[in-house]
């Protein structure tokens, strides 16, 4: 009656559009549902759901994040009463936490930098966050926030479902001496027992693929958020942190072709592999962004030429990844704006005191909480 603030949208298609997965109209009515879920009358919708009643799919809406909740399923006269039971039970049972994996096939593009201060600003904004340090080579997400290694919990715990995941998580806790008011975000900090485990084979025995999913999963009614720090490679690791994620963030360098090279990369190949593992359309990709280097007009314009470069090449293997790297040409096609995280030299320098940048910096909160509300917070 009012038309603002639903609960659930649904677009109704006739039989004769083909909404079968990876159809052009199946991609077209998603990002149409999508436009309408994120729209201003919409800020209180969750749910979405298409169905031309020959198939049908639900879409989840976490702030500004709009992703799958079930598999795109064939309907038929068999199933239909499961599929309405399985949709009834995730609308009536809806998920609290939006898991988001930041990672790059590239190393050196700020993929820590971005996790810790992303969850210090989310924490800022009143948002219930846990971080997960899954680069156990690397472990410098648990070394910037001065908390000790995990000495083989965490293994454990992704080891043995019947380990309580919540043990292994501690709280990263930093108090104003001038206001004496607190603010924390939980961590999952590295285990060094993963990085002295160089037996790969023995590791993908006792990691399944969805390991650290099923771990997550116990943890996602007591957070908002969850960020993971997965590793600047496509191994063991950065396999099981993109499974366990709803959404990818990905760090690039506007003057490092190999950053944007390897984003395309993980948006092409590695995503859709994850997909297609894990059977139920996620995790997607949000849209790249510039981090923490200086720009000059010289530098963004081969930046931008390299990206034109990328899409085209990808185009012509069948995939479009304008989208993910210039978002807002969907509505405007000579809008190519990238979202960008200036270089700030107390950012990098926070490292040294132990304290996310946003807890020291106004510039640096006011960088780190655009960045939220341009991806996240509606």
């Amino acid at each position: 009656h009012t038309k603002t603030n639903p609960d659930l949208l649904v677009e109704l298609k006739g039989r004769d559009i083909n909404l079968s997965l990876d159809s052009a109209k199946y991609t077209s009515t998603a990002k149409q549902l999508r436009g309408y879920l994120l729209g201003g009358y919409c800020k209180s919708a969750r749910w979405g759901l298409m169905t031309n009643a020959n198939h049908i799919q639900l879409f989840r809406k976490h702030g500004k994040v709009v992703h799958p909740a079930t598999p795109c399923w064939p309907t038929n006269l068999d199933n239909i009463d499961e599929i309405v039971s399985r949709i009834k039970k995730k609308i009536e049972n809806p998920l609290r936490a939006l898991i988001v994996a930041v990672y790059n096939n590239k190393g050196g593009v700020g993929k820590t930098t971005t996790t810790v201060n992303l969850a210090a600003v989310l924490t800022l904004l009143n948002k219930k966050v846990l971080v997960v340090d899954f680069d156990p080579n690397q472990q410098d997400l648990t070394s910037s926030l001065g908390i000790p290694l995990s000495n083989g919990k965490v293994y454990e715990a992704l080891k043995n479902r019947d380990i309580d995941f919540s043990e292994v998580v501690v709280p990263y806790k930093l108090t104003d001496k001038r206001t004496q008011k607190s603010v924390q975000f939980d961590v999952i900090p590295a285990d060094k027992m993963l990085a002295y485990e160089v037996d790969e084979v023995k590791l993908r025995q006792d990691l399944k693929p969805s390991a650290l999913f099923k771990g997550l999963d116990k943890l996602r009614s007591q957070y908002d958020y969850i960020l993971i720090d997965s590793p600047p490679n496509w191994r063991i690791f950065s396999q099981r942190a993109l499974y366990a994620a709803d959404a990818i963030l990905v760090p690039t360098k506007h003057n490092n072709l190999f950053s944007l090279e390897n984003a395309a990369m993980a948006i092409q190949k590695f995503i859709p592999e994850t997909q297609e593992l894990k059977g139920d359309g996620t995790p997607i990709a949000l849209p790249v962004f510039f981090n923490g280097e200086k720009t000059t007009h010289a530098q963004v314009r081969s930046a931008h030429e390299a990206i034109h470069s990328i899409i085209k090449s990808a185009k012509k293997q069948g995939c479009d990844l304008t989208a993910c790297f210039y978002p807002k040409s969907v509505k405007s096609r000579q809008d190519l704006h990238i979202f960008e995280v200036p270089a700030y030299a107390n950012i990098a320098n926070a490292a040294f005191s132990r304290i996310p940048a946003v807890y020291r910096d106004k510039t640096a909160r006011e960088y780190y909480k655009n960045l939220a509300k341009e991806y996240f917070v509606q």
